[in-house]
Parts: structure tokens; sequence; C-alpha cells
């Protein structure tokens, strides 16, 4: 089999991604935080209901609640807030309830005050359909409901349900310590900008570990592979940029396999190809490989090497209008095509009608690899087929991958 069969495609790497995931993150230590500081945190065991919840009916509008029955209704006296507990209801009466306010027993539907019509102490029976403005009882949460699973990264939002289900604290996950290392004689010596190291930096902090810049590493193979070990001593996970590739100064996948077992290199996408995964077990760590041009960086990072730090492989897309005809390349691969958006449509990024002008008719992810200037993409298109001016598209908005 030559290397060309061996590469894998964008979803069997994240396969192969979240299985070394997985087990890596089997003997992780953990903390136990309040809910009140859980934003970014990653949970370390599943959240199961163990109620249902809401545990009562309870009023989701200012009003009158009431049952179905012949009216007009006597409002009874003692209005219904959401301290207090409501008095039991006998046919025919109503009783004025507060927004959060449990129903009387009997009650199940709550008119809203502005539309209500009271006149002499009686509510005239509104035409309503049961459970109208009631947030009902078990209709959020069923018990025995799993919630949450372990490595789900939490958000301020998810604050409300885990108070909801008594929660004040949760058991997550450490962070992972990432240290991250640019390799490349270049760059070594100062006489090229390490343009990668800064963005992945910025990458792994947005998924809620704590990365570190490590300094570089000239391309001489001893020291690419000393300093690759040195730093898997110390971090849980390695990400080096640059010598990813087959040339004569790319040593690090070289190092990987001294130092440990490759997972697989190189990934059926454009920009991107070159990535690596590794697993470094005499240092119990990880390394990532991540190709050495900014955007192709970007891309292989984004969307093969993100599920390891989330343990997320969705990408979220916005579908929108091709504006310009793009071609392929050589079929056998993704292509990820930088796109800019502006209300329902989405501009090829290096096209040559495009503020960057790339290519014409043929989408160049060498040359555009390299540009700086597609950092400015609002998104990329993943795609296996041309695209075609006017076609409707899936966008993978840049926001969405941090």
């Amino acid at each position: 089999m030559d290397d060309y069969d061996e590469m894998c495609w964008q979803h069997e790497a994240v396969d192969h991604v979240l299985a070394a995931r997985e087990e890596f993150l089997e003997d992780r230590a953990t903390s136990t935080v309040p809910v009140a500081e859980i934003a970014g945190q990653r949970l370390a065991e599943p959240i199961v209901a163990e109620t249902a919840q809401p545990t009562i009916d309870r009023a989701t509008m200012d009003g009158y609640a009431f049952a179905d029955d012949d009216g007009p209704l006597e409002i009874v006296e003692n209005a219904v807030f959401p301290e207090t507990k409501p008095p039991a209801l006998e046919a025919g009466q109503a009783i004025e309830i507060a927004t959060g306010a449990p129903l009387p027993d009997r009650a199940d539907t709550v008119v809203k005050r502005e539309d209500a019509v009271v006149d002499g102490g009686r509510l005239q029976t509104p035409d309503l359909a049961t459970g109208t403005y009631v947030y009902e009882r078990g209709s959020n949460v069923e018990a025995g409901e799993q919630l949450y699973i372990a490595g789900d990264r939490l958000t301020a939002l998810d604050a409300v349900l885990l108070r909801d289900l008594g929660r004040e604290s949760v058991v997550v996950t450490a962070p992972l310590s990432v240290a991250v290392l640019a390799t490349g004689t270049e760059i070594h010596e100062g006489r090229h900008t390490d343009l990668d190291s800064p963005m992945l930096c910025n990458l792994v902090r947005s998924w809620g570990h704590s990365p570190s810049y490590r300094g570089s590493v000239p391309d001489e193979g001893d020291r690419v592979e000393r300093r690759i070990a040195e730093l898997a001593s110390e971090a849980d996970v390695v990400v080096t940029t640059g010598g990813t590739s087959v040339g004569k100064k790319d040593y690090v996948i070289d190092a990987l396999e001294s130092l440990g077992d490759v997972v697989f290199h190189r990934v059926r996408i454009r920009p991107g190809k070159p990535i690596a995964v590794a697993r470094l077990p005499d240092h119990d760590a990880l390394a990532v490989a991540i190709p050495g041009k900014p955007i192709g960086a970007y891309v292989s990072a984004a969307l093969v090497a993100r599920p390891l730090f989330t343990g997320d492989r969705t990408t979220p897309t916005l579908e929108r209008t091709i504006t310009h005809d793009v071609g392929l390349g050589p079929e056998g691969f993704e292509y990820a095509i930088p796109v800019t958006l502006e209300g329902d449509d989405a501009t090829p990024l290096g096209h040559v009608d495009s503020p960057l002008a790339v290519y014409e008719e043929t989408f160049d992810p060498s040359v555009l690899s390299s540009s700086t200037r597609a950092a400015t993409a609002d998104g990329f298109v993943l795609t296996t087929d041309p695209l075609d001016a006017g076609a409707r598209a899936d966008v993978i908005p840049t926001d969405s991958l941090e």
C-alpha cells in the first residue's frame, strides 16, 4: 500500500483522536468546583436527574389559575405567590396567581392578567387549552434521565439546569497542560516569524486547557526528538508546528515514531494534510504534530485535533449561497475552502474576485495555506465536490471552532 492510500479521511482521523482521548483521560485527576465556577470546565462524571423537574405545577404568567369549570368563576381571596402554599380550589373557583407560583390542586390553566375578564369578583371562563401558561410537573426533566456525560464542557447556561437539579457543585477533570513547540531552523534563528504558535496557544486556551509556548528547535533530528521528549515529561500534550511532511529536514514524525506510537500521519484534507497524532506512553503524554503553513495549521488543528481537547466532533454549519464557481484539484481529498460571509452570501476568499486573489477557477490550497490574509475568513466550506455559483453550501463558522 502506498503512502497515498494510507491517508485517512477527516472523520476517520477524528475517530482515532477521540479514542486516544478516552484512553488518556481514564485516570486523570479530578476536582470539585461550585456551580458558580463551572464555565469552561469539563465534567468528570455523568449527571443523572434524581427527581422529575419541576416537582409541582407552576404558573408562567401573572394572572388567574382555574380549572375547566362552567363560569363565571368565583375569585377566592389570598393570591398565590412563589413562596406561598396555595389553598385548595373548589369547583367553580379561580384564584389570582403570580409568575412562578405553585398552582392549587384542581387548577390546570392560567389566563394572563391582561386577558382576564373580571366582573364583580368573578372571572369569565377563558377559552384556553388546558395547560396554558403552566410549567407542568415533570415536563422539564424525568427522574433517572441522563443529562450530561463525562467530558461535556460546561457553560454559564448549564448552571441554570444544574441548580434546578439541586446541584451545588460538580466533579470536573483538570485542564490539560499543553506545551507548544515550533520547529524550523529559520524560526529558531529568528529569520522567519513564528506565525503558528500564538494561534495554536489561543485555540487550546479557547478549548478550556492550559497552553504554554515552549520556544523553538532547529531542524536537527536529535534535537527535535530530545526536545519533544523533554516537553512530554512536563506536559500532558505536546503540540508541535512544522516539520511534519516528507522533506529532508522534516524530523517530527521520525521523532514521534522513536518516542512512541504514531496513531495516524496525514489526513485527506487540504490545506492541512500532514497532521499527525501520537501516543507517548513512556512519558504518559500525547503529541499532535501540526503542519507549518499557518492556514493549513489552523485547518488541521480546528477540524482534526480539536476533538482531542473538547471531546466534541460536531462542527455547526450555516447554509449560505456560494458567489463564485470554484474548481478543485485531485480527487480523494476534502478541501477546506475559506469564505467571507455577507448576508446570505459566502464568497470564496482566495478567488480572484475576493480581497485575496490567489486562484482564478481552481482552488489552490498550497499557496492559500501560506497566506495570512486568509486568516480573515469567516468560515470554511469542507467539500469533495466543486462549488457552483448560486448553489447552497454548508459553511463551518470559524467562531464555532473556538
